[in-house]
């Protein structure tokens, strides 16, 4: 458990005004060179501080001795050094008064007893110098905002993604890789990533706490093998979820898996049944694989649903009814137009129309069609949220009914969810509205398993509203 003085230092970490590297190589692909690049050719506006005792300079930067000998005050350092040289930086780190630390390094108690005891010692000087440590063993901390970036994946394997509102937490740093690829290849925003390994001196708990009071982090996700203070972990999810929705995906739920998660970060995995019912009674929304994980982020920005009435809008009836089919099986409630609308909504289908709840617009929709029939399920107070099912293989469709989903999307008076399916046009056109925050989804069945989720949450938040 570290000390709140601890938690506050994370803010060296994720804002810092100068990082010195320990372990610094001008070597391709080793993982000091991979954290060195990222910092003088990302967007890092601060001081940068390469440390070698090997090295005068590296591609044109001075390069130190050691972390004393740069004799500027230096808020986070970087360690990427074997794993016996750590206590010794660390001792030194505390003597220069530097309280943000990132350890990349492996070969700690994952690997036997004598990386136990090494971690140990680290967790003893941390604690005494109230310095905030994140790992060892992980994959590293990103804040897009600063450019503080310690990851050890090239960029361009693994593109960063851009400024937004999202954190995430993993106990994997492969998990974590992926997870932050595919937010950048869509478009999602990220406020915070952090890839926490063995939790040595800071864990989940405490990482939790300090997003919390983040001003920047509106949602959580939490990738976890196995938590060390379950009840502590269990008391901060229900705290904090609700203030700021808490979307968990739990790994080692089986005998063979929470033996992998123990060799792989060396913590036990725990009894998936007590996880399961941890998040069941803190509200929080445990997603059930890596799919999960991104559909139901998507639809966190969306403004909370009043209730769980929902009206569909489609240009294919096939795709309307599969839907339909999703909704019931999903145990939502069809929302039955109110009588206004349905004279509204007789106005834009034609003469053979029907207005029924999914509403048919047919394959002669086009975006004009699109944008009145939203508007007047908007303006209706029997639908709590909306299914826009948008096939663009049909003539009329084209780039110009993205303007009325993102349209739609920023209205904020109820909480959509955009279906459509395709090929590489239409998924062109996802990654688009991605971009625009807007929840989009290849299947009926993902979009509304995700609205419910939602509409779940916003049940709980209600009286918050």
């Amino acid at each position: 458990m570290a000390s709140k003085q601890q938690i506050k230092n994370l803010k060296f970490i994720f804002e810092p005004k100068s990082i010195a590297l320990v372990g610094a190589s001008p070597t391709p692909n080793k993982v000091s060179n991979v954290i060195f690049k990222s910092l003088t050719e990302g967007n890092f506006q601060g001081e940068f501080y390469p440390v070698n005792p090997k090295y005068q300079e590296i591609t044109g930067i001075k390069c130190y001795p050691s972390i004393s000998s740069i004799k500027k005050k230096i808020d986070c350092l970087m360690i990427a050094t074997p794993a016996q040289t750590v206590p010794m930086i660390l001792q030194e780190c505390a003597r220069l008064k530097i309280k943000g630390v990132v350890l990349v390094t492996a070969g700690f108690s994952e690997a036997g007893e004598e990386g136990t005891k090494l971690e140990r010692q680290i967790k003893e000087i941390c604690d005494e110098n109230e310095i905030a440590l994140i790992g060892p063993n992980c994959l590293g901390t990103l804040n897009p905002s600063t450019g503080a970036d310690s990851i050890f994946l090239p960029m361009h394997k693994l593109e960063r993604p851009k400024p937004g509102n999202i954190a995430f937490i993993t106990q994997s740093g492969a998990v974590g890789s992926t997870i932050i690829d595919v937010a950048a290849y869509h478009g999602i925003g990220i406020s915070k990533f952090i890839s926490y390994g063995n939790a040595t001196v800071l864990d989940e708990v405490d990482l939790l706490e300090y997003l919390e009071k983040d001003n920047k982090t509106k949602t959580i996700v939490v990738y976890i093998e196995g938590a060390r203070r379950g009840r502590e972990f269990f008391e901060a999810m229900k705290r904090i979820n609700k203030k700021k929705p808490i979307i968990a995906l739990k790994a080692g739920k089986f005998s063979r898996s929470a033996a992998a998660a123990k060799s792989h970060t060396g913590n036990i995995a725990g009894s998936y049944l007590a996880y399961n019912a941890a998040f069941r009674q803190a509200k929080v929304i445990e997603a059930e694989g890596l799919e999960d994980l991104f559909d139901f982020m998507k639809i966190f920005s969306q403004p909370l649903a009043k209730g769980k009435r929902v009206g569909i809008i489609t240009n294919g009836g096939g795709m309307g009814v599969l839907t339909a089919d999703a909704v019931d099986q999903m145990g939502l409630e069809f929302a039955e137009f109110s009588a206004e609308a349905k004279v509204k909504l007789k106005t834009i289908l034609p003469s053979f129309g029907n207005v029924a709840n999914p509403l048919d617009l047919i394959a002669e929709a086009d975006g004009e069609k699109y944008e009145k029939g939203i508007e007047i399920m908007m303006d209706d107070p029997a639908i709590d949220a909306l299914f826009i099912i948008t096939l663009f293989q049909t003539p009329p469709m084209d780039e110009r009914v993205l303007n009325v989903l993102i349209k739609a999307s920023d209205d904020h008076r109820k909480p959509i969810a955009c279906i459509m399916l395709g090929g590489a046009y239409t998924t062109n056109y996802q990654r688009y509205l991605d971009k625009y925050k807007v929840p989009s989804y290849n299947s009926p069945i993902a979009a509304v398993k995700a609205m419910k989720k939602f509409i779940e949450y916003s049940r709980f938040r209600e009286p918050k509203r």
